[in-house]
């Protein structure tokens, strides 16, 4: 684990710097709208905090369990949820010193590309405020980017933490499936998602990633990860991703262009190759998906906890009612969709098809790793489009998960980083590695971190700076 320094310390313990954080925080955040909820539980000045991230303050997406947090995962249907446990993650994090501020905004439990979603509040991006976040963990991406927060979690289901971060300018994290344990995570697409996390940092990344991976009592999918890890110290050959002209816009292009050419100048060997099964990516990974959250999202009723409407007839009423004016849009066609899907007579022609094509991604995938180190790909085909733009509809921005979706379906690590920035917005792309191989895309993002250094969008908060 490496060793992190940091300009945070103070912030949590020193009582002058912990209210001008406060104050800066708020200010800068009422034209961002990164945090749903920001409510800092300090430790006093005379507390002494210890462990590896010192007392350091870090955001977590607002579908993620925090005792005492509010946990509405941008939804009408839990607005007045307060999460009674902690999930594995943040408890792992808050036993080495963190301090989680506040709860980050999102696309309704996760469903969504922009941020735009959400039933509960607006997060724009912090590079330009009419350009979208990304999402689902856009909240997240957007505090880490404007330095409210050092270390932000997210959940990645199809990309949600890769494309936030990207369209941000900040590294993202989609760890293996199982090496993060996802107990008080709420669940969408259980055999998918995975809790990651947004810094501006690589070496808090790995920090960070350290201190919460590991198996979990609480959580059957959980491994051992000390025990599976791919050493990253030795690393050489990288293969690209073939991507059409038309595919990408000409700055996110260019970006995908330089990196390969970063990557021969520091000594990779770098050679592109085409995956056959790229054109079903999309429509199987979607499949899967709306079919879990069709089934995990049952538990919604507004029976037991959740909104419930003022009168309703009798039980089933009642259910109708909630569901009905407690999700948004985007959360019932998923779950019509999924419902389909699952229909008798339906499974097999399309779930049972599904899972066929994932089998065939995730050999492909075996394939390029059996004589490969990393893969390089796009994060998504454009930089951060505006709020609302009717060139870039809810069903382009589903096509355009095609790039994020490979590492969900398969399981596998994938880092986005940050490239640079054009048109006064941020570029980025993502590497992928085989199952458990983390360190190789540290390892690859720091070879690459001063020929692409970070940049800080208007306004960013320069922790350095408070009194």
């Amino acid at each position: 684990m490496p060793q992190i320094t940091t300009n945070w310390s103070g912030v949590i313990t020193n009582p002058e710097r912990k209210q001008s954080y406060i104050r800066s925080v708020r200010e800068i955040d009422k034209n961002i709208g990164s945090f749903l909820s920001f409510n800092p539980d300090l430790p006093g000045s005379d507390t002494t905090v210890k462990g590896a991230l010192g007392g350091m303050p870090i955001a977590v997406k607002d579908n993620i369990a925090v005792t005492g947090h509010p946990l509405t995962c941008g939804s009408r249907i839990l607005e007045n949820l307060v999460a009674p446990y902690t999930a594995t993650a943040v408890q792992r994090l808050e036993d080495a010193g963190a301090v989680v501020v506040g709860k980050t905004n999102l696309d309704e439990f996760g469903m969504g590309s922009s941020n735009e979603n959400s039933a509960l509040g607006t997060t724009v991006n912090p590079w330009n405020n009419d350009r979208v976040p990304g999402g689902s963990s856009g909240g997240s991406a957007a505090a880490v980017a404007a330095g409210l927060v050092p270390l932000a979690l997210g959940s990645d289901t199809g990309g949600s933490v890769r494309q936030p971060a990207n369209f941000c300018g900040v590294y993202g994290l989609k760890p293996t499936y199982g090496s993060v344990s996802r107990f008080g995570l709420t669940a969408y697409a259980s055999s998918l998602e995975v809790i990651g996390t947004l810094t501006r940092d690589i070496d808090l990344m790995e920090t960070a990633f350290g201190i919460m991976s590991g198996i979990d009592e609480n959580d059957q999918s959980s491994v051992s990860y000390e025990d599976s890890v791919v050493p990253g110290s030795d690393i050489s050959s990288v293969v690209m991703l073939s991507v059409g002209n038309d595919m990408l816009d000409d700055p996110v292009a260019r970006a995908y262009m330089e990196t390969g050419e970063a990557l021969r100048a520091a000594g990779y060997s770098v050679t592109e190759i085409s995956l056959p099964s790229l054109d079903l990516v999309v429509p199987a990974y979607y499949t899967i998906a709306t079919a879990e959250a069709s089934a995990n999202l049952a538990r919604f009723n507004g029976i037991r906890y959740g909104y419930a409407p003022d009168f309703a007839e009798n039980p089933a009423d009642l259910m109708k009612k909630a569901r009905h004016e407690g999700f948004g849009r985007e959360v019932k066609l998923r779950i019509l969709l999924g419902t389909y899907v699952l229909r008798s007579g339906f499974q097999d022609q399309y779930y049972g098809r599904a899972q066929k094509i994932r089998t065939l991604i995730r050999k492909e995938l075996e394939s390029v790793f059996s004589s490969a180190d990393l893969l390089l790909m796009p994060v998504f085909p454009t930089q951060a489009f505006l709020k609302g733009d009717s060139e870039m509809d809810d069903f382009k921005q589903r096509l355009a998960d095609v790039f994020t979706c490979l590492a969900n379906l398969s399981g596998l690590p994938a880092l986005s980083l940050p490239i640079g920035v054009e048109n006064g917005l941020p570029t980025g792309v993502q590497f992928m590695a085989p199952s458990f191989g983390e360190q190789r895309l540290f390892k690859v993002a720091r070879n690459l971190k001063d020929t692409f250094p970070l940049q800080t969008p208007p306004n960013y908060l320069d922790i350095g700076s408070l009194v």
